[in-house]
């Protein structure tokens, strides 16, 4: 941490040395950076510069921390010539992604009796847990994948599930082109068949609470955000699906010798435009339309409960934005004054792309396109708008980051009731599992507060508004 060399507002060079092609960027305030064990992702953050391609900087976002390969909260960005494509960059979780949802009604309005039946309700309609799959489903035909690959998330408003308008309010329209179901295997296919729609294990959830505080007024309005308005937060990926992909991925890539000259053999990548590397990328692009199909049909869902519990129409239930933070992207970023197309990888991390940008829709090309940040189930969670900062590759955080293992934070819960402290703190929590619960406690995470405000520090993004959790379902 010493070498650390602060150039700017929460902004820190990481020189280079030793086969470091480019320097590393760690973007922290100093409070974050006494709080985390900074050590062995900063020993990534190092690892990634040397992959052959990389420009710009290797970049650690605030909520930084261990991975496999690349650190979560990583940014990488490659020279689509001569640059590699790793799925340590991506993840196991390809496009694990937050949607952010609004609904007309106060969520102090809202009785006792039904929080609790809403809770019941998507509890009831979306599986949640290890493998949990949905009940009744045929399963996803070989038309179906195709399909679903290639349209993106129009497959699933196609099928029923969402509206049209839906498609302009999210990450890349709710489709990457160049998906192929024939770069995937059998058996991802058999693993994510039946679990469109269903919220899975580990850190993801379904959060509903309040809009707590509007930090910029215009974009909330803009955006048809008020104070006090419930809100539900959607966290969730690829499933089975996109876990089978990274695995077979990474055992080919090791098998035919990528990770030679590599500080980590996690690191694996090929070059980009070899047939392996070109291969991963069409089936992590299908990976990631799995997700944004598993997200559009999982706010389906959770439409149908506000409907059958509040009789809110299912169009009021809005959609304002759905991000990924798990992905490899192909985008056009200036670098040294010219033009590039570079393949930008965001592990933990999500775009932030500032107002003009072409590829968002009308509304967030005039304001800049939302940012969600979500923090623990204890404290808050946060809207924010990006700046398009070239520094990152217009890239922010994705979250508050863990600050203990799910070890560590099991260990201390042992012998504690979670879910009481929880109810004692205002939040009402279900879950496929007691330990679960045990392991997302929020002391588990950073302050998402002291997070955010290091991006905004770092003109990143701009905080819009805090979001307050009351009823969770964790995986």
């Amino acid at each position: 941490m010493s070498e650390l060399k602060k150039i700017g507002p929460s902004t820190y060079l990481l020189p280079k040395n030793g086969g470091m092609l480019v320097p590393g960027l760690v973007i922290a305030n100093e409070a974050l950076l006494k709080e985390i064990e900074i050590e062995r992702p900063l020993d990534q953050v190092r690892n990634v510069a040397y992959l052959p391609g990389i420009v710009g900087y290797s970049i650690a976002m605030p909520d930084i921390h261990w991975g496999y390969g690349f650190p979560i909260g990583g940014v990488a960005a490659m020279d689509v010539e001569t640059g590699v494509i790793s799925p340590g960059g991506v993840g196991y979780d390809i496009n694990c992604g937050v949607r952010l949802i609004v609904v007309p009604e106060k969520f102090k309005d809202l009785s006792e009796n039904h929080k609790k039946k809403l809770l019941e309700a998507i509890f009831h309609l979306v599986p949640s847990g290890v493998g949990h799959e949905h009940k009744g489903s045929k399963g996803l035909s070989d038309k179906d994948y195709q399909q679903l690959v290639e349209k993106g998330a129009r497959w699933s408003v196609e099928q029923g599930f969402g509206f049209q308008s839906d498609l302009d309010h999210m990450e890349s329209h709710g489709v990457i082109a160049g998906g192929n179901i024939n770069a995937v295997s059998n058996q991802a296919k058999e693993r994510g068949s039946k679990q469109l729609g269903s919220v899975g294990s580990g850190n993801h959830f379904i959060e509903i609470g309040e809009i707590q505080k509007i930090f910029l007024l215009e974009i909330a309005a803009a955006w048809g955000i008020e104070e006090g308005q419930t809100y539900v937060l959607i966290h969730s990926g690829s499933r089975g699906f996109g876990h089978q992909i990274c695995q077979d991925t990474l055992n080919l890539f090791l098998k035919r010798g990528f990770a030679k000259g590599l500080p980590d053999k996690q690191l694996v990548a090929a070059p980009i435009n070899s047939s392996e590397g070109q291969h991963y990328f069409q089936a992590m692009a299908a990976a990631a339309n799995f997700a944004f199909n598993n997200r559009q049909q999982i706010l389906h869902y959770v439409r149908e409960a506000f409907n059958k519990v509040l009789n809110i129409a299912p169009e009021k239930v809005r959609l304002i934005y759905d991000v990924c933070h798990n992905i490899a992207k192909f985008e056009s970023h200036e670098v040294n004054g010219v033009m590039k197309k570079l393949c930008v990888h965001r592990k933990g991390a999500t775009r932030a792309f500032g107002p003009g940008a072409e590829e968002l829709a009308p509304i967030f090309r005039k304001t800049g396109q939302p940012v969600l940040v979500p923090g623990d189930m204890g404290r808050a969670s946060h809207l924010m708008v990006g700046l398009g900062n070239p520094l990152t590759w217009c890239s922010a955080c994705h979250g508050a980051g863990r600050a203990r293992s799910r070890v560590q934070s099991l260990k201390a819960w042992q012998g504690k009731d979670p879910i009481q402290h929880m109810q004692r703190e205002g939040v009402t929590v279900m879950a496929a599992s007691y330990k679960t619960i045990a392991e997302e406690m929020p002391d588990a995470y950073k302050d998402v507060d002291a997070v955010v405000d290091a991006v905004e520090e770092a003109r990143l993004a701009k905080k819009v508004c805090r979001l307050r959790p009351h009823l969770v379902i964790k995986g």
